[in-house]
């Protein structure tokens, strides 16, 4: 690693490596656990608290990864000599990942060669926010940083606001602000819009403003001190709102029979879309982490810098092994392996939600696809730093 030059900020990459590792896990379950990704491990009537616990932790993974792609486009315009630079960077890169999503990140999740299922995720949510950003760099840095406080603290507001069916402007607000699953084409395709990107949005303009404290020059003792302050300071108010149990959230938490379920309701806040309080209790820990990692220098955060430098080659490469990995599953449990080439009329059948193998399993193939990934992205990594005059290299 030593005799890697760069000038990137290895705290954010170690944080963005880790969150990439840990988001591997989640996928290792949706492809191997018993249900697959039919069941919710976030369902409190058959859930377990280790099953709960697996999901929960990689709750982490989404907003620090766009929280942090906001940050390092900040960084990336900060070296340019004009925002018009900066601009242009952030729409085409923007649309070339919705591309991407729609076509290789699809394929990967369904290994359906006809991609009748239209699955937009986080790399969807990344590049229309990145394309969005690309106008709205130009407001004044204040404007910018309280549009992002006011997407992130009030988009919950909206959530009263659903819609239903397949008229355009129902499919508007499906994209905007609303979860949904709907089936297209009179039955023979189907939207999964599961990261609506409104809240992403605020999320990565705060991502963009963070950015500042990571400029050539500013003071770490400085830097630190914020970080510090706004880790506590989100992490308390997820505290205080989640216990007044009013706002923040689509799901308020209930007293269960078992006080430790009753625990596990209070932390089962909501992703689809990211509330105040998911965002709140992720980023939070994220800053503090931030703040701790800074002047460490070990094998873990050297192995964290690896994922964390070459993120995007590394998310296509551990889906498709992991999926891979996951038929090769169905054939050691005597079950047939096209079961996991998800088509829209698998996805209505859901016949792999009770077959699966245990949760130990899935730990274990999440290991088992980090040993194997980790070469080959230092690899990759190795060659893009020698190779920075190659743009192209700037997209994948």
């Amino acid at each position: 690693m030593s005799s890697i030059r760069s000038t990137r900020i290895e705290s954010i990459d170690i944080l963005r490596g880790l969150v990439m590792v840990i988001m591997a896990l989640d996928h290792a379950r949706d492809y191997t656990n018993t249900g697959y990704m039919f069941a919710d491990p976030a369902n409190l009537e058959t859930t377990t608290p280790f099953l709960f616990f697996t999901r929960w932790i990689t709750h982490f993974c989404a907003p620090v990864f766009v929280f942090l792609a906001g940050t390092s486009a900040f960084l990336y315009g900060s070296k340019k000599t004009s925002k018009n630079n900066l601009a242009k960077f952030l729409f085409t890169r923007g649309l070339w990942l919705v591309f991407i999503e729609l076509t290789v990140v699809n394929f990967s999740w369904t290994f359906d060669i006809s991609l009748s299922v239209h699955i937009f995720q986080v790399i969807w949510a990344i590049g229309i926010c990145m394309m969005i950003l690309a106008a709205l760099i130009y407001l004044p840095k204040k404007i910018l940083l309280g549009l992002g406080l006011l997407i992130v603290f009030g988009h919950n507001l909206l959530d009263g606001i659903t819609e239903q069916g397949t008229e355009p402007l129902s499919l508007l607000w499906y994209y905007v602000h609303q979860f949904n699953f709907q089936v297209i084409n009179e039955g023979q395709g189907m939207l999964a819009i599961a990261y609506p990107f409104l809240p992403w949005l605020g999320i990565m303009i705060l991502g963009y403003c963070f950015g500042h404290f990571y400029q050539s020059g500013f003071d770490a003792k400085i830097r630190k001190t914020w970080l510090l302050r706004f880790g506590i300071g989100a992490i308390v108010l997820f505290f205080i709102l989640r216990f007044i149990n009013v706002y923040g959230d689509l799901k308020p938490w209930l007293t269960q029979d078992r006080f430790t379920y009753t625990v596990l309701s209070f932390f089962n806040v909501t992703k689809y879309p990211p509330s105040l309080a998911y965002t709140l209790m992720t980023l939070g820990p994220a800053l503090i982490f931030l703040y701790a990692i800074e002047s460490i220098k070990n094998r873990f955060t050297n192995m964290m810098l690896v994922f964390g430098r070459v993120p995007f080659f590394y998310y296509i490469l551990h889906l498709y092994l992991i999926h891979l990995i996951g038929m090769v599953g169905l054939v050691i449990l005597g079950e047939n392996w096209q079961e996991l080439i998800l088509t829209v009329d698998r996805f209505k059948k859901g016949y792999l939600f009770n077959i699966g193998f245990d949760l130990w399993v899935s730990y274990a193939v999440w290991i088992l696809v980090i040993v194997i990934l980790y070469p080959i992205c230092k690899k990759y990594m190795q060659y893009k730093a020698s190779n920075k005059d190659k743009w192209w290299l700037s997209y994948l």
